[in-house]
């Protein structure tokens, strides 16, 4: 193979060489019909990288266009770096979430410890501190070794980027599952807080600015990233291992620092991380929308290794990396500021009339391409739908009722299911403290950080249950984005808004495309009536491993919610021996997809739970009020394993007991997953006030000091010490991580 400065427009052509890059040949044609000419391997390597699916959502477009995006208190929806949502007092929340799941299969602890850098930048780029970094992970059996070897590598490359740039950790979720076994998910959040008057937008405005190049040095890590994330792993995915970045935590902090510092200077005019397509996409997504062009001398980027090409430049995905535009000849007075934290930040372009990106490198002009034919001209595409075979199969099915007869072993069971179990063994390897915010850390149904200097709060979570979506999408998908908002809802806060990380497999298959138009529409109703616009996100596709076989769908809803005041804030663990339990909303005999199903049966089938979208936004507005005015002492989501489950963990803080008493049909009332549903405790002093408040709780017990979980329907049915549960719970995951299966 010849050099890639020996290839000719002409070989690009004839040996289909943008092939290889990720361009069909209707694309290659698209790209010379605008150029007029053919391109050369520097041109075709910017449009490969443009036009992936991992930066211009070719296939995901049409669907994205379904969720709600706007809301009295959207400041900011997608589009930018991060979407915003005021908070009141001229201070707003600045949240996104992204995915970094090809790099973290192949090298797990980078491309975790990049997918946290690169969402920082994401935040930091709009002006925003970060305040708290969440995620979402998905793998495989732990008894698989590795399965179990990029769990624990994914879970150290989260720690090890988080815990030294200073950013809490504060929540998550992780859930396992046999469809992840050749493709794990990790989804990373961050939340940070801003004065509106500091709010900034990545563009490449006033003609004649100066484009400055600031933060770490360019190497040769991560080039081609972008199109890397848009192909299906395969057997030849080991061998992409340059696509993942490396990332430098400390230089991440100084860089935060110093972008901090100067959003506070006038001669400022845009800021944009170079993320996913790096150089490429930064540039010229910043003259895009400016309406301008930009040139750039490639002479002049720091580089950290020798003898890089314009290509290679354009392209790597060198992390710790800000493209800033700024006045004319106010160039010093910004790179003054990087030199104080010991960063680059050196001049490299100016922002131009004529709509063109034109790079010059040794002398030589190595691409003239139109700006919008990078940033806006890629093809959509409107992929054909199909309804998969299973769903049709499964809607056909009768109601599947599972068969248990002792109720103690199978709650054991379902507490040592690694998606049911402490997550623990993960959330003790990260910093949920730094910052001396965070006032719920990782454990309760979402974390919780004060907004110093005020009596607000903000709660935060990531969720989505994809057993659910893969059984129905589109219920899925609502369900997803109300247990979000459940979660905020036991936290006492209110639900503002959502970011969502859309994870499938090849959206060329008509059925996954299905998948993703059903799971969309669910959730664009769901946010519709939960009042929680979409404000950004981010689309993984072709999500499958060796073979063709695509994960489950799992479009990850990450939510953040307003407290109005710190006295409001809830906790999921039940507080003293005498407050009544309550349940909000009854059991149905609805079990497919659910964790017992998977238990008794090895897989899932049938329906989703049913999930009535005004039910659930009365019983959360209700709860929230009751909350707000004292009534509730702590409130659960229930959700995998039914009220068992819920109940269980309710007592594991302090270790309580409980003396329930159930009338129902007792599998459906013990591990049914119905939707819609909460667990409350409540003084007694408080019974009438909270019974009025929330109109369909129903009393089933009380908490007390005894250590013992009880559990009658007439008689005893199920009873077991709180320290035999909590111990079945809480070692699950670290016995298997330590096996040696």
């Amino acid at each position: 193979m010849p050099s890639m400065l020996e290839i000719s427009p002409e070989m690009i052509e004839e040996q289909r060489v943008y092939a290889d890059m990720g361009l069909t040949d209707e694309e290659y044609t698209s790209v010379r019909s605008i150029l007029g000419r053919r391109p050369n391997y520097t041109e075709i390597g910017l449009f490969s990288v443009m036009w992936s699916e991992h930066c211009s959502y070719k296939n995901s477009k049409p669907l994205l266009k379904k969720f709600p995006t706007e809301g009295a208190h959207v400041l900011q929806g997608p589009g930018e770096g991060a979407g915003i949502i005021d908070i009141g007092d001229e201070q707003a929340v600045v949240f996104k979430i992204e995915s970094h799941n090809h790099p973290s299969a192949v090298e797990p602890y980078q491309g975790a410890a990049t997918g946290v850098g690169g969402i920082l930048r994401d935040v930091f780029s709009m002006g925003a501190r970060p305040i708290a970094l969440l995620n979402s992970l998905r793998f495989g059996s732990l008894q698989q070794p590795r399965v179990k070897y990029l769990f624990e590598e994914v879970v150290r490359g989260i720690a090890g980027y988080g815990n030294c740039v200073g950013v809490p950790t504060v929540g998550g979720e992780v859930q396992f599952d046999d469809a992840y076994n050749g493709n794990p998910l990790v989804n990373a959040m961050c939340v940070g807080l801003i004065e509106h008057k500091d709010i900034q937008k990545g563009i490449a405005a006033g003609v004649g600015n100066t484009v400055m190049y600031v933060g770490a040095k360019t190497g040769r890590d991560g080039i081609h990233g972008a199109t890397f994330a848009s192909e299906e792993l395969s057997e030849a995915s080991e061998e992409k291992r340059p696509s993942v970045q490396v990332g430098d935590p400390f230089m991440e902090k100084l860089l935060i620092e110093a972008c901090l510092d100067v959003i506070q200077h006038d001669a400022l005019v845009g800021i944009q991380d170079m993320g996913a397509a790096g150089l490429t996409s930064s540039a010229s997504e910043m003259a895009s929308k400016a309406g301008t062009g930009m040139t750039m001398n490639l002479d002049l980027i720091p580089q950290r290794e020798q003898n890089m090409s314009a290509y290679e430049m354009m392209l790597s995905e060198s992390q710790e990396r800000m493209l800033l535009v700024v006045e004319k000849g106010r160039e010093d007075e910004i790179a003054s500021v990087f030199r104080k934290y010991n960063l680059e930040a050196v001049a490299v372009g100016e922002v131009t009339d004529n709509k063109r990106f034109r790079l010059e490198h040794h002398g030589d002009v190595v691409a003239d391409v139109p700006v919008d034919s990078l940033a806006e001209d890629a093809p959509v595409y409107h992929q054909p739908s199909r309804i998969p075979d299973y769903y049709q199969s499964f809607q056909r099915m009768e109601n599947y009722l599972p068969s248990v007869t002792d109720y103690r072993e199978t709650l054991l069971d379902l507490l040592k299911q690694p998606t049911i179990a402490s997550k623990e063994w993960v959330y003790d390897q990260y910093d949920s403290m730094v910052q001396t915010n965070t006032v719920i850390t990782p454990g309760s149904d979402a974390a919780v950080l004060r907004v110093r200097g005020t009596k607000k709060a903000l709660a935060m979570t990531t969720d989505c249950n994809s057993r659910y979506i893969y059984v129905d999408p589109e219920v899925g998908g609502k369900i997803a984005v109300a247990e979000a908002a459940r979660n905020i809802v036991c936290s006492g806060g209110r639900p503002l808004g959502i970011t969502d990380g859309l994870n499938f497999g090849s959206p060329e298959n008509p059925e996954i495309f299905w998948q993703m138009e059903k799971s969309v529409e669910g959730m664009s109703e769901a946010c519709r009536e939960l009042e929680t616009p979409v404000i950004g996100g981010n689309v993984s596709l072709y999500n499958e491993s060796f073979g063709g076989k695509a994960i489950y769908p799992t479009p990850v809803v990450g939510m953040v919610g307003l407290i109005d005041d710190v006295e409001h804030i809830t906790t999921s663990h039940a507080k003293k021996a005498g407050d009544l339990l309550y349940v909000i909303g009854e059991s149905k005999p609805e079990f497919g997809g659910s964790e017992l199903q998977g238990v008794l049966e090895g897989g899932h089938f049938g329906q989703a739970p049913v999930l009535d979208l005004q039910t659930e936004a009365i019983r959360q507005k209700q709860l929230l009020t009751a909350i707000r005015s004292g009534l509730v002492e702590s409130a659960h989501d229930i959700a995998e394993g039914g009220l068992s489950v819920a109940l269980a963990e309710m007592l594991f803080h302090d270790e309580l007991g409980c003396e329930v008493t159930l009338s129902g049909e007792l599998v459906s009332e013990l591990f049914a997953e119905t939707q819609s549903r909460f667990l409350v405790t409540v003084n007694p002093a408080h019974q009438q006030a909270f019974e009025q408040a929330v109109t369909d709780a129903r009393a089933i017990g009380t908490v007390t000091d005894d250590g013992i979980y009880r559990i009658r329907q007439k008689e005893v049915v199920l009873e077991e010490k709180t320290s035999v549960l909590k111990e079945a719970w809480k070692g699950a995951i670290a016995c298997l991580v330590k096996s040696k299966v």
